[in-house]
């Protein structure tokens, strides 16, 4: 009689332990692809970038349907990091593009790793903030600080916690760090434009 039960139960976790390791595998090359789909996206390399994407949303879909009976695995972590790198990737990419930014649904993704990913932005848009400076083109930098900012605030509205927002309240401090610092390298990076002209112009009139 005890070897039939432990039999059966045997068989499920032999069954869990194969999707746990199909699943992770999938979710760590959601992570990479992720990760060469951001830098794809801030050399302009749309193309790339974009098939990158939908190569994640497909190994996204398999992990969905290869834990559909495994909820426990599902909710372990490493699927929502995977989740978090996507989302952060697609929404990046949308707002650079200019296009409709995607919600959960949309990408299938569940709300935290989504809020999660949403916050990461941030720090990239950081990123091509200051490589607009660099190039001497400050202005062009502020619609995207606009758009920190409200990233910024949206998350600071998901004052829950912990183990419904999975930390989200420490990325909303991260963020708001950064658009602070990022505000102030626009305004100084403006001013010294501005310093720079009018010294040209009085270079011209001597």
């Amino acid at each position: 009689m005890i070897s039939e039960i432990s039999s059966g139960i045997l068989e499920n976790f032999e069954t869990k332990d194969t999707a746990r390791e199909r699943s992770l595998k999938l979710s760590r090359k959601m992570v990479r692809l992720s990760g060469r789909a951001i830098k794809s996206i801030h050399r302009g390399e749309w193309d790339i970038a974009e098939q990158l994407l939908d190569e994640v949303s497909t190994l996204n879909q398999e992990i969905i349907s290869e834990l559909e009976n495994h909820p426990d695995i599902f909710h372990a972590g490493f699927v929502e990091n995977a989740q978090q790198e996507y989302a952060e990737a697609s929404i990046l990419y949308s707002i650079l593009k200019k296009d409709k930014v995607p919600d959960p649904a949309e990408l299938s993704v569940k709300d935290p790793a989504y809020l999660l990913g949403l916050g990461d932005v941030v720090g990239e848009l950081r990123r091509v903030i200051l490589d607009l400076i660099r190039l001497d083109r400050p202005h062009e930098g502020e619609e995207l600080l606009e758009i920190m900012d409200e990233i910024y605030s949206t998350i600071m509205l998901f004052d829950f916690p912990d183990a419904l927002s999975r930390g989200l309240r420490r990325k909303g401090d991260v963020a708001r760090s950064l658009v602070e610092r990022t505000r102030g390298d626009i305004t100084n990076a403006m001013e010294h434009a501005k310093l720079k002209e009018r010294m040209s112009e009085l270079e011209k009139k001597l």
